[in-house]
């Protein structure tokens, strides 16, 4: 994937340089998004529980207090795991995915080699229900894994694919999803819209990551912003409601000022919190032992 070559993780979420090895001066997209709260207490504890039920090692803890903290810390850390293993299947999805536009347009490409890690670690049918997408919306690919970047409002992000389908361009971005118990696939989440505009407003897009190459964003009035979720069963394919467009876009830059405002927070080299002392005694005044005499 093209995009950790200018991205890398800093204390404020994910940045981007302008060239390999430059400064890191823009947000990722999704770390803008990440601004918005979220409440996944009860998600949290859910996989706690969950994890702790189901260790084989539960019976024998009672007995045995190391066993038992042993227990209690592997469950805490279930969400983390969890989170981790989902990204990194999402990764090797979207890897399969980006060869597979990569084929299409005549360029290198590994396409079979990525569906074969996925058939390695038991993924096929993620890799089996994207080429039903591909045959069925017949894409054609005109830019994969592209990095783009706006000056105004300060920030850059990879898109997952660019492609006319049916005489429309099309921004699209892939979410593996998980599948509910009724076997279908989990539903997208509304701040995919926030993410396909901000792509869509971008300014430049990366040419070329060594020298540092730009060009004018040739792509900032495509008609259809698609999300793709992608299941084991199936695959969901929505378009963003044009109506929202405008309002997710100012969310979005309203998030933007957020991230800037905890940066300068946090750079702030001055005590945040300053001790506060009790005024001096006024020797005109009496003290409170002399007003109750």
């Amino acid at each position: 994937m093209t995009s950790p070559r200018l991205a890398s993780n800093t204390d404020f979420g994910r940045m981007y340089a302008r060239i390999v090895g430059g400064e890191l001066e823009v947000p990722s997209i999704t770390t803008v998004i990440s601004q918005q709260a979220m409440d996944l207490g009860g998600w949290h504890g859910y996989m706690a529980a969950k994890a702790a039920l189901e260790d084989h090692r539960s019976y024998r803890a009672s007995s045995s207090p190391g066993l038992k903290f042993a227990i209690i810390r592997d469950a805490a850390n279930a969400s983390e795991r969890f989170r981790d293993d989902a990204a990194a299947r999402g990764d090797r999805v979207h890897n399969y995915a980006e060869n597979v536009a990569l084929r299409a347009m005549g360029e290198p490409h590994e396409a079979d080699e990525m569906r074969e890690i996925l058939v390695s670690l038991g993924e096929q049918a993620y890799a089996d229900r994207f080429d039903e997408w591909w045959d069925q919306f017949r894409p054609t690919p005109l830019a994969t894994e592209v990095t783009i970047w706006n000056d105004t409002v300060g920030y850059a992000g990879t898109l997952d694919l660019v492609a006319e389908i049916a005489g429309h361009t099309c921004i699209i971005d892939y979410k593996t999803k998980g599948t509910d118990r009724k076997g279908r696939v989990k539903s997208l989440d509304h701040k995919v819209v926030m993410q396909l505009v901000a792509g869509l407003k971008a300014e430049k897009s990366l040419v070329d990551a060594e020298a540092g190459q730009w060009e004018d964003w040739k792509h900032g009035q495509a008609p259809i912003l698609m999300g793709v979720a992608l299941g084991e069963t199936e695959v969901v394919a929505q378009q963003a409601n044009p109506r929202v467009l405008e309002n997710n876009w100012y969310k979005f830059c309203a998030l933007k000022r957020v991230w800037d405002y905890n940066k300068t927070l946090t750079e702030e080299e001055c005590e945040v919190l300053m001790p506060v002392i009790p005024p001096p005694l006024n020797e005109a005044e009496p003290s409170l032992d002399e007003k109750k005499a």
